[in-house]
C-alpha cells in the first residue's frame, strides 16, 4: 500500500446509518439518508444514500482528475462531464459490494485523445481510482467526438 504525505483532511460523522443523517465537520455537507426502496427501505423524499454521496464524489474528483491531465498534455477537457454511477449488491462470498461505471462525454475532444486522457487519470492519478483499484469493479465509458 503507498503511504501519501497528507495535503487535506476532512471528516464527516454519520448517526443512524443508513436510516440516519451524515454531516461534514464544516457543515456545508448535511444530509438525511434512507435505505432506497429497491433494497427495502423506506425510499424517504428528500434523503440520499452513501452511494449518491460516493458517486458524486467519485465524479468530481475523476474530473479533476481529467483537467489536471490534460493541463499537462497542453489539451483543453473544460468540456468533460463525468457521470458516475454507483451499484450495491450482494456479495458472492457474502455482504455486499459496489460496481462504479465512469462514462466521460467531451464533445469538443477526439474520441482517441478523451479516451488516452481518462485511462491515464483513471491508472496514475485519481485518488478514488487508485482506493478501488482491486476492490471494486469499475467500468469506464468514453464518448468524444
Amino acid at each position: 500500500m503507498d503511504r501519501i504525505d497528507p495535503v487535506f483532511t476532512t471528516s464527516a460523522t454519520a448517526k443512524g446509518g443508513r436510516n440516519g443523517h451524515t454531516q461534514s465537520a464544516d457543515g456545508l455537507v448535511s444530509v438525511d439518508l434512507s435505505v432506497p426502496k429497491a433494497m427495502g427501505g423506506p425510499g424517504k423524499a428528500g434523503a440520499t444514500t452513501p452511494e449518491d454521496l460516493f458517486a458524486a464524489g467519485y465524479a468530481a474528483c475523476f474530473g479533476g482528475a481529467i483537467d489536471f491531465v490534460a493541463k499537462q498534455q497542453q489539451k483543453d477537457a473544460t468540456g468533460a462531464s463525468v457521470t458516475c454511477s454507483v451499484s450495491i449488491g450482494p456479495r458472492e462470498g457474502g455482504g455486499f459490494g459496489l460496481a462504479v461505471k465512469l462514462r466521460v462525454e467531451d464533445p469538443s475532444l477526439p474520441q482517441r485523445d478523451l479516451e488516452a486522457l481518462v485511462q491515464q487519470a483513471h491508472e496514475q492519478i485519481c485518488p478514488y481510482s487508485h482506493a478501488t483499484r482491486n476492490n471494486v469493479d469499475v467500468a469506464l465509458e468514453v464518448v468524444g467526438s
